[in-house]
């Protein structure tokens, strides 16, 4: 496939609509590098990209035009960034998926999800659909989802080509070089693409910002970041908000807090300083649209829709660490912007275990945006005391 590729062909039509949408193939199989004691973990039980193209068909082919599938932009390496939408209300919630291409399992829920959604016509979802625009962004980062690695695949020459006024800079703090037991970025570098994301959603890259660090904003020099910012002022544009923005990520392997269980899911709402407070001077122009006390009441609402479950796993919920500066993530950047918005952070990655607790964390992650999007729908999220986020556990790490 040559690089920068600008059409979008739509894969043969004679896939069986019927099949399931998450049943791995053959061509899906992917392994990790290895793991410190060199045991490999197969990938193949998630979406590569080529099964994500066809499933997204499929649920705008059986939808009967519910749902609304575009390509939104492409990759570095040429790859589709799709955008998926459906339901026509007035709040709008954006999620995207696997800005990390080893943090899997999103991917799988919200493809999950778009099916429920778009097709099943019983009053739940039709309600859903009536009351809310849900603007998916599955797999943003698909490059890294081939690799089955963190970041993009981008040089920084290939930076300055796009970018010529940043000829005379030092690559970015996020720019991957390094070697491990798991990836060679020496030898096929890349970005941390949750590090290039601006508040200002008009920013151009100027050279004195470079190196720049993680308490810095970031720049929008990937592909990935920039068709994700087009895809969100778009939807500022036509909507006047964004309300709720998530984020689908996994973490390390930790506690909760006080106990010896395992986390399963930590979830937050917090990534800069409050812009009304002391601490976050800095951010002061974006004080009048900072709503954090609507992003604490959404993080109630997947907290308690996964407390609802029963006692299991699904109980293993922590908060993920709050004392955070991060304006260069698309978190915390949309969080500036006006947008209620939720991380989710399950457990390991694929290096760390690969698809094994798949169906477990496939069900946390689906659990938890329903319980956001359906009390975002019914209005019932704004009855939530924000104060009950704090007494959501800590993670212990």
């Amino acid at each position: 496939m040559s690089k920068k590729r600008k059409r979008f062909v739509w894969l043969c039509s004679s896939v069986l609509v019927g099949a399931s949408l998450l049943m791995p193939s053959a061509a899906s199989a992917d392994m990790s590098p290895g793991t410190p004691d060199q045991q490999i973990y197969s990938v193949s039980g998630f979406v590569d990209h080529d099964e994500l193209s066809q499933k997204l068909q499929q649920i705008e082919q059986t939808s009967h035009g519910e749902l609304d599938l575009e390509v939104a932009g492409y990759s570095n390496q040429g790859l589709e960034i799709y955008k998926a939408t459906v339901g026509h209300g007035d709040k709008v919630v954006m999620i995207q998926s696997e800005i990390h291409g080893n943090e899997k399992t999103g991917t799988v829920a919200l493809v999950n999800m778009l099916k429920q959604i778009a097709t099943n016509n019983s009053p739940k979802y039709q309600q859903l659909r009536e009351e809310l625009t849900i603007i998916a962004v599955p797999m943003m980062n698909p490059d890294a989802s081939e690799a089955n690695r963190r970041g993009n695949e981008l040089s920084w020459d290939e930076v300055v080509q796009e970018f010529p006024q940043l000829e005379e800079a030092s690559p970015s703090w996020n720019y991957y070089t390094y070697v491990n037991e798991y990836w060679d970025y020496a030898s096929n570098p890349g970005f941390d693409v949750n590090r290039d994301f601006n508040p200002d959603l008009n920013y151009e890259p100027q050279a004195s910002d470079f190196p720049g660090n993680s308490a810095s904003p970031g720049w929008f020099i990937t592909p990935e970041a920039q068709t994700v910012r087009d895809i969100y002022k778009e939807a500022q544009e036509e909507f006047g908000n964004v309300d709720v923005f998530i984020d689908l990520h996994h973490q390390g392997q930790y506690y909760v807090e006080g106990t010896e269980d395992e986390v399963t899911l930590s979830l937050s709402g917090v990534f800069v300083p409050d812009p009304n407070t002391d601490e976050g001077e800095k951010y002061s122009e974006y004080q009048d649209v900072y709503d954090g006390g609507f992003a604490k009441q959404l993080n109630v609402a997947a907290y308690d829709a996964l407390q609802d479950v029963g006692n299991s796993i699904f109980n293993h919920i922590s908060l993920y660490p709050q004392d955070l500066d991060l304006p260069g993530t698309a978190l915390g950047s949309f969080a500036l912007n006006g947008s209620g918005s939720v991380l989710f952070e399950v457990t390991g990655q694929t290096q760390n275990f690969g698809q094994k607790k798949k169906g477990q964390l496939v069900k946390a992650v689906e659990t938890g945006l329903y319980g956001i999007i359906e009390s975002v729908a019914d209005q019932s999220v704004y009855d939530i005391d924000p104060s009950l986020y704090d007494e959501i556990p800590a993670t212990e790490r």
